[in-house]
């Protein structure tokens, strides 16, 4: 259709330059039309340009006949021979029919021919077979204008045979390079695979990606498995890893944070929980969130860090209670954190009346069999260990 539009264009234009070389010095001329008493009156010009938009009207309207009885002969029509389909067809059934060994004689058959596509479509299928070095050594042999399809298949082959250092490289070194021209047209899809496999790299090895000078570009997705597992290899850690994780939460505090998922935002406060130099990062993020939205885990995370201190503030820590009760009311573990605030603060008999509240809950109960057991301290520990064995369970010293 475009080029229709083109064609006529360029003849339009042509047509005008002719006919004003023409009427140089004669006027725009005078054409008079009468048919069955219409009579039109008027010029060249509007005749040529009049006749020109008729005839590409008819052109339309003709073209757009032949695609839709086109169509219906297709519907019509019969297949019995695999070979008769057209090669895109052919590729389609091969996909949905998930026909690996047919799909890669078909591919590589289509694609033999391409001097642009050869050697990286082939390359695909020698990594999937498992020969990754004959595959690295075919996309050393792509064209130039082929590059970034060759270095996501490098990257992808790295990324699988767990060679991080040459995955990152490649990473980096892409994530800078200026697309070429012709992929501009897809380069969302282009951006989309990139970050897939940054994702990839960054569950792979956590570690490494967060020395990355590239931080920060994934989905929230692959966000939420990164620091996932962060959190599973953080006894992996060295020390310069601990201080480049928090060089990046600052980072990402300052620009990224508020737009990250609250998911995420709880993963981070798991990992701040685990950094003694950021208690303080760790509890203003706490409370942000525990204003925006109750959570009984995030206040686990943020009691338990106010009693571990080595000198907790129980009157400041009673002051944010009051605002949150205040806000969240019916909540039984608040009475569970004020109950401990009391016992630390010599207000026994109030922390007593709060024994009553909520006798269906299960930390309550806890306190109610703790309190009845505080004469014996080998109960109580072993009380504690039962507890403390539930992971939801609020691990201070009890």
């Amino acid at each position: 259709m475009k080029q229709i539009l083109y064609s006529y264009a360029f003849v339009l234009l042509l047509l005008i330059a002719l006919v004003s070389i023409l009427s140089y010095g004669y006027g725009a001329g005078y054409v008079y039309v009468y048919f069955r008493h219409w009579q039109i009156q008027s010029n060249v010009w509007a005749l040529l340009i009049s006749l020109v938009i008729l005839s590409l009207i008819g052109q339309v309207l003709w073209l757009l006949f032949k695609r839709y009885f086109s169509r219906l002969e297709q519907r019509k029509q019969k297949v019995f021979n695999f070979e008769h389909l057209h090669p895109y067809e052919k590729m389609a059934v091969l996909w949905l029919l998930d026909a690996n060994q047919e799909k890669r004689d078909m591919v590589e058959g289509i694609f033999k021919q391409s001097n642009l596509l050869n050697e990286v479509i082939h390359a695909f299928f020698l990594w999937k077979q498992g020969d990754a070095k004959s595959a690295l050594n075919m996309l050393e042999h792509s064209p130039a204008m082929a590059f970034e399809l060759a270095e996501l298949q490098r990257i992808e082959i790295y990324l699988s045979e767990q060679n991080p250092n040459h995955a990152l490289t490649h990473l980096e070194f892409l994530s800078q390079h200026e697309l070429s021209p012709w992929l501009k047209d897809i380069q969302q899809g282009y951006l989309q695979r990139l970050t897939l496999l940054w994702g990839q790299f960054a569950v792979q090895f956590p570690w490494l990606y967060v020395q990355s000078s590239q931080f920060g570009q994934l989905n929230d997705l692959d966000k939420t498995r990164w620091l996932q597992q962060i959190l599973i290899a953080f006894d992996q850690a060295s020390p310069e890893d601990l201080n480049h994780l928090q060089q990046r939460y600052e980072e990402f505090k300052e620009t990224k944070l508020h737009d990250t998922t609250r998911e995420n935002k709880v993963l981070w406060l798991k990992v701040l929980a685990r950094l003694p130099e950021m208690s303080l990062a760790h509890e203003v993020l706490a409370e942000t969130l525990l204003d925006e939205l109750f959570d009984q885990e995030v206040f686990y995370l943020w009691f338990e860090k106010q009693l571990l201190k080595q000198t907790p503030a129980y009157e400041k820590i009673e002051q944010q209670l009051n605002m949150w009760e205040a806000k969240y009311p019916n909540i039984p573990i608040f009475s569970f954190a004020r109950w401990f605030i009391y016992q630390e603060t010599g207000r026994f008999s109030e922390a007593e009346k709060l024994l009553e509240l909520y006798p269906d809950n299960i930390l309550m109960s806890y306190l109610r069999i703790k309190n009845q057991l505080k004469d014996n301290e080998v109960l109580v520990q072993q009380l504690n260990l039962l507890f403390e064995s539930n992971t939801n369970f609020l691990k201070v010293n009890l």
